[in-house]
């Protein structure tokens, strides 16, 4: 009876959206105490604030988990930048990339912070998940689930086949079934213990696909699996601590070996064809990585770890957009915006003239760097959409295209979130959403977050209304069953 009565006042703590607003706080403590350390104490004390401010401005019970992903990746990514500083031993001015890095850093923070603002004055009144949608995905089976999953797996493949030209949208998004099924997966197995081993499984697998393509892919499942946890509200173990810990460890190593293969890599695969299409088979592609595998003593993780962290932050590139921007006599003419949108609003099906989308050309055009590595590797880089803000609008107009862009994304999350859906397929959804439009954080483009969100809500809106009822039927199909057998053992004892 104690026993019980302790454990219903101090019940197990469990990792959800209030703990780790919690954490937060924590974190802004401590990078306040460590600041006196930093060459910018001031920015570094409250750059290590802005999540508890972000997350303590959006926390609702409503508030779905796939926003911590949305805010924190975008927060360290600007906050890398104070590492590098520290790293550099030089403070923020005083850097290579001029005294301009400062006042970016700012403007991306302050950013960051009118995206929660605007996130919570949408989302504020939404109802929480009832007891029935938090507790649906409980009764459902884990052989169903992984069915699910090898179903998405299958869509996604085949859209990344069959999606050239006109339809590499909406091809790309309907590939992002395979991560409402896998997310669901998580979920499943994380709330209720069973199917470790499948689920372990499904993350090597994911981790092995990720490699082979053309950008770090791998990355995506371990996001999947933090958000998954917070969705799940696992409770706070030992062990859950210490594979929380193995996890970071082995994302990092990971993080560590693509960057140092990475250009040797894309060029074998590319066969130096100055473009992303894969050339090489996939055999030959994992026997290269293979090679490279048991060649991984020859990285000097010194080099190969700066160089990660000088391309994970992303403050530099702001920087000399308003380098640029600020010498420049042409007339404000709001042309990101207006090209975002006629990009999005003229699908190529109908126009088959419209002209590639190239990051790269803005990149140069807005920042006046000619870029050599990128180009030569078939890849392409972004000034992300807070800088096209800023060539915009300037400081601090550009808060306002922040906040217009904020406000479309967030009557799409509200709409997703309207619809009677399991917790655990509903938070899958919006995790699927979230990462379709802002996959890369910061240094996504206008017209990219723009045009993937309203894609995504020409799917998968129809999708949710005619097929997610039926295939939540099958889900619930063997509780059903179960049920019905049970009942007449009830009936008569």
């Amino acid at each position: 009876m104690t026993a019980t009565t302790a454990s219903t006042i101090h019940p197990p703590a469990q990792l959800d959206f209030r703990l780790v607003l919690k954490g937060a706080r924590l974190l802004a403590i401590l990078c306040a105490i460590i600041a006196v350390f930093s060459p910018d104490p001031i920015a570094f004390a409250i750059g290590g604030a802005i999540p508890w401010l972000c997350l303590r401005i959006l926390y609702t019970r409503a508030m779905p988990a796939a926003l911590l992903y949305l805010f924190i990746w975008q927060w360290l990514q600007i906050f890398a930048r104070m590492v590098q500083s520290w790293v550099d031993g030089q403070t923020l001015t005083a850097s290579l990339s001029g005294p301009n890095v400062v006042r970016a850093y700012w403007y991306m923070m302050v950013s960051l912070v009118v995206l929660a603002v605007v996130f919570r004055l949408v989302l504020t009144n939404v109802k929480p998940a009832t007891s029935a949608q938090r507790t649906a995905h409980l009764r459902w089976s884990v052989r169903q689930l992984v069915i699910l999953y090898g179903l998405g797996f299958i869509v996604s493949s085949a859209a990344a086949v069959l999606g050239r030209g006109g339809l590499a949208q909406p091809a790309e998004t309907l590939g992002q079934v395979k991560v409402v099924a896998l997310f669901v997966l998580f979920v499943y197995v994380m709330s209720t213990g069973r199917g470790g081993a499948i689920m372990l499984a499904v993350v090597l697998f994911e981790i092995a696909a990720g490699f082979t393509g053309f950008l770090s892919d791998f990355r995506s499942v371990f996001i999947f699996l933090a958000i998954a946890a917070v969705t799940a509200r696992i409770r706070l173990r030992f062990s859950t601590g210490f594979l929380a810990v193995c996890a970071v460890v082995t994302l990092t190593m990971l993080a560590l070996f693509w960057t140092w293969v990475k250009a040797d890599y894309r060029e074998y695969a590319s066969k130096s064809s100055d473009s992303q299409t894969i050339v090489v088979p996939l055999s030959d592609r994992l026997a290269y990585l293979g090679d490279k595998m048991l060649s991984v003593g020859d990285i000097d993780l010194g080099r190969t770890s700066y160089l990660l962290l000088t391309r994970f932050a992303y403050v530099d590139i702001f920087a000399s957009v308003i380098d640029v921007q600020e010498v420049s006599v042409e007339p404000i003419v709001m042309r990101q915006w207006k090209e975002a949108l006629e990009h999005v609003f003229k699908p190529r099906v109908f126009f088959p003239d419209k002209a590639d989308l190239s990051d790269t050309e803005v990149y140069v055009r807005l920042t006046g760097r000619l870029l050599f590595d990128e180009v030569s590797t078939g890849t392409s880089i972004s000034v992300g959409y807070m800088g096209e803000n800023f060539a915009d609008l300037g400081f601090p107009g550009m808060l306002l295209g922040i906040a217009v862009l904020g406000l479309g994304l967030a009557v799409c999350v509200r709409v997703l979130m309207s619809f009677d859906l399991p917790m655990a397929m509903r938070e899958g959804v919006i995790m699927a959403f979230a990462f379709s439009m802002a996959r890369d954080g910061v240094e996504v483009s206008l017209p990219k977050m723009i045009g993937a969100a309203l894609m995504f809500m020409i799917i998968f809106v129809p999708t949710i209304k005619f097929v997610v009822p039926r295939v939540i039927l099958w889900l619930d199909r063997p509780a059903q069953g179960a049920a019905r057998r049970r009942s007449p053992q009830a009936a008569h004892p």
